[in-house]
C-alpha cells in the first residue's frame, strides 16, 4: 500500500520534521514511522497495533485517522498469525514442532505467555500514545509527561522552575529578555545563547523569561504559548497543534 505511506511522508516532509523528531514527541520508534511510511505492516506486527499507530501518526501531522485506518483496511491483508503476537513471536510458535510429544508442553507453556506479556505492553503503549495525544490537543487540560525536566527551585541561577513560576507580566522584563506563557500543554525547547535553557511537555499557566542575546524557540503547539520579546507581545508562531521554529536576536 504505498500510496498510504507516501502521504504520512509527505505530510512529515512539508513540515520540515525527520523521523527522529516525530518519534520524539509521539513516543513512537523511528523504526516504526518508517515502516508506516514505506507500507511495511509486517514490520510492526498484528494489525490490531498498525491501526493503533496510524491513528497516532495521523493526528500529529493533522491527517484524518479515520480515513487513514479505512485506507489500511481496504488495502491487501496483513499477514495472519496469533492475536497479539508481535511477527517475529508469531512466526516462532507457528514452526517450533518438538520431535517428542512430551516435551510439548514444558516449552510450549513459557511461550505462550511471553506472548501474552509482549501483547499487553502493546497495547497499553498504543492507548497512551492516543490519550496523550487527545489531552494534548484538548485546550485547557494539563498533561503529565515523564519527559517533564525537573528543575529544582535552588537552582544557582535563583529562577524557580518554569511550571512554579507564576505569571509575572512579561512586559515589564526589558531589553535583552525573551518570554514564554503557555495557554494550552505544549512541548518546548528554548536556546539562549548557544545552552539548551528549557526543554520538555509544559502544562497551561507557565510562564518563563530568559536574558541572552539569541534565542532559537521550537515549539510543539506553537496556537498555545504567547512570546515577548524585549517586553513587546510579538504573538504565537502559529495555530493549535502546529510544530513551529524561530530565532530572536534580543
Amino acid at each position: 500500500m504505498p500510496a498510504l505511506g507516501e502521504r504520512f511522508r509527505a505530510a512529515r516532509e512539508a513540515r520540515g520534521l525527520s523521523l527522529s523528531d516525530v518519534s520524539e514527541q509521539i513516543r513512537i520508534r523511528s523504526v516504526y514511522l518508517a515502516a508506516i511510511e514505506e507500507g511495511n505492516w509486517s514490520a510492526i506486527g498484528a494489525p490490531v497495533y498498525v491501526r493503533g499507530f496510524l491513528r497516532t501518526y495521523a493526528r500529529f501531522l493533522a491527517l484524518d485517522p479515520e480515513e487513514v485506518v479505512a485506507a489500511f483496511n481496504s488495502g491487501p491483508a496483513a499477514p495472519s498469525q496469533p492475536v497479539g503476537a508481535p511477527p517475529e513471536r508469531a512466526a516462532r510458535t507457528s514452526h517450533v514442532a518438538p520431535a517428542q510429544p512430551e516435551e510439548r508442553p514444558s516449552r510450549g507453556a513459557p511461550l505462550v505467555w511471553a506472548a501474552a506479556v509482549v501483547a499487553a505492553l502493546l497495547v497499553a503503549f498504543v492507548v497512551y500514545n492516543e490519550l496523550t495525544m487527545r489531552r494534548a490537543s484538548a485546550p485547557g487540560t494539563v498533561v503529565a509527561s515523564s519527559a517533564t525536566p525537573a528543575l529544582p527551585s535552588n537552582s544557582p541561577s535563583g529562577e524557580p522552575s518554569p511550571s512554579e513560576a507564576p505569571p509575572s507580566g512579561p512586559g515589564l522584563d526589558g531589553p535583552n529578555s525573551i518570554a514564554l506563557v503557555l495557554s494550552a500543554p505544549s512541548w518546548l525547547r528554548v536556546t539562549v545563547d548557544g545552552n539548551v535553557s528549557m526543554e520538555g511537555t509544559f502544562p497551561a499557566g507557565t510562564s518563563k523569561t530568559f536574558h541572552g542575546k539569541n534565542a532559537l524557540v521550537r515549539i510543539g503547539n506553537a496556537g498555545g504559548v504567547e512570546i515577548f520579546v524585549d517586553g513587546k507581545d510579538v504573538g504565537k508562531l502559529g495555530k493549535p497543534g502546529d510544530v513551529a521554529e524561530h530565532a530572536f536576536t534580543l
